[in-house]
């Protein structure tokens, strides 16, 4: 096994990203397509501004308390493995291998698929490419980011940051819409009397709670961090409230235009705010949107789930071709890698009936069963390492982690309650992994 901290300086990361870089990269992760599909869902369920509002306001709550957690653990133990890293120190290398596994196979790529299918969706719209032109959009922009990202942090980074501005003017630009619309009635605006069900409530924070998701990713740029003590913790609560702040805006003007029971019986409720304000002609203006959206979002996907293919090269045999750092500050192997396997999942989920639904049931219970471990791990490595050093410890400890690992707890059952043949392909690939893992432990 190689350490890491043992690489040469021309070849181990840098501390290059600013904590503004850092932030960037939150919010063009969380800050995805998710926000243009997601409100009406919500509304659907609570028919009801307040309860909005407040289900909003509870995912940008849970979503900080989560991230104090991540801050401790990655000033605490700052590597480029990030959540690789933290499981290995907890619970061994074999169930770290598995994370580092899931996630080059199933996680991260699944996360681009997502992604790149919404992009090719509403770049269809702008520039149609025949039959399979989602599908072909979708597998070029993946192509010309990762090309992007491998020749060096630097391109990756301006790029992010350039992407992240148009996205939140993008945002902003659906808020005063929303604002300016007088499209609802006072009597339609004006809160029912009548309360969700407890059901329904909780079906709706899954859905916000998965549209706040990828503040996680911060954790794998903490050894690349310049400030590495306060540099993360302020880069995720600078980014999570700025990106609460736009959800709630948006789901106020969303209100402000169609009213709370309207919200919930349109499917594309961000397209028809721009039909009623502009017009039908309006479609590409609010594509385009769209598609800067998920731009963003799959350029930060390329540069944090990189990071974590290349810890897990840097730790087994099998897989050391990936475990190199180039000079540019990139691990370049790592994020072809990557780009790979989500041009076969991209290519094999357009065969399927409904390609972005698989992909999300592909990816989901995995995700959440590595997380709940990780919230986990906060608890066994204070246990194991009482005389460490703790930069940013967790306030309220330990109430607020036994808040988030019980909210994740809820969120894994949820996947796996409501997820169809697509999860079940996901845990078979996790099989995949554990097969492997026998093999690699004879080495």
């Amino acid at each position: 096994m190689t350490n890491p901290n043992n690489m040469n300086h021309t070849t181990s990361p840098k501390r290059s990203l600013t904590t503004f870089d850092i932030g960037a990269l939150i919010i063009g992760t969380i800050l995805g397509a998710g926000i243009f599909r997601v409100p009406s869902m919500v509304a659907g369920q609570l028919n009801n501004e307040y309860f909005i509002i407040g289900a909003w306001l509870l995912g940008g709550l849970i979503s900080i308390i989560g991230a104090l957690c991540y801050a401790e653990l990655a000033t605490t133990y700052p590597n480029v493995g990030g959540e690789y890293h933290f499981l290995q120190k907890a619970y061994g290398r074999r169930l770290a291998f598995l994370y580092g596994w899931a996630r080059s196979i199933v996680i991260v790529t699944g996360s681009l698929g997502i992604l790149g299918i919404t992009l090719g969706d509403y770049m269809t719209k702008i520039v149609p490419l025949g039959a399979y032109s989602s599908t072909i959009w979708a597998m070029l922009v993946i192509i010309v980011l990762s090309v992007l990202n491998a020749i060096g942090i630097k391109e990756g980074k301006t790029a992010q940051n350039f992407l992240t501005v148009l996205e939140v003017l993008g945002v902003i630009g659906i808020i005063v819409t929303g604002f300016l619309v007088q499209g609802a009635t006072p009597q339609e605006i004006q809160a029912s009397t009548s309360q969700p069900s407890f059901g329904a409530a909780s079906l709706a924070l899954v859905f916000v709670l998965l549209t706040y998701g990828g503040w996680n990713e911060a954790a794998y740029v903490s050894a690349e961090a310049v400030d590495q003590r306060r540099g993360i913790l302020k880069a995720l609560v600078l980014g999570i409230g700025i990106v609460t702040l736009l959800y709630i805006l948006v789901n106020l003007s969303l209100i402000q235009a169609f009213g709370a029971s309207k919200m919930g019986q349109s499917n594309a409720l961000a397209s028809d705010l721009f039909d009623l304000a502009y017009g039908h002609q309006s479609a590409i203006i609010f594509s385009a949107i769209v598609v800067f959206s998920c731009l963003n979002s799959i350029n930060a996907t390329i540069i944090f789930g990189s990071r974590s293919s290349f810890a897990l090269g840097q730790d087994w045999k099998l897989f050391s071709w990936i475990g190199q750092w180039d000079e540019s500050g990139s691990p370049r192997k790592a994020i072809f890698l990557q780009c790979l396997i989500a041009l076969v999942l991209v290519f094999g989920a357009s065969f399927a009936r409904e390609s972005f639904e698989s992909v999300v049931e592909f990816t989901a219970p995995v995700f959440w069963f590595f997380i709940l471990l990780i919230g986990i791990s906060l608890f066994i490595l204070r246990k194991k390492n009482p005389d460490q050093e703790i930069p940013c410890p967790v306030p309220f400890y330990p109430v607020l982690p036994i808040i988030f690992i019980l909210t994740v707890a809820w969120l894994l059952w949820s996947s796996l309650a409501y997820s169809g043949w697509g999860a079940l392909v996901g845990v078979a690939c996790l099989g995949v992994g554990a097969v492997i893992l026998l093999f690699e432990s004879k080495h």
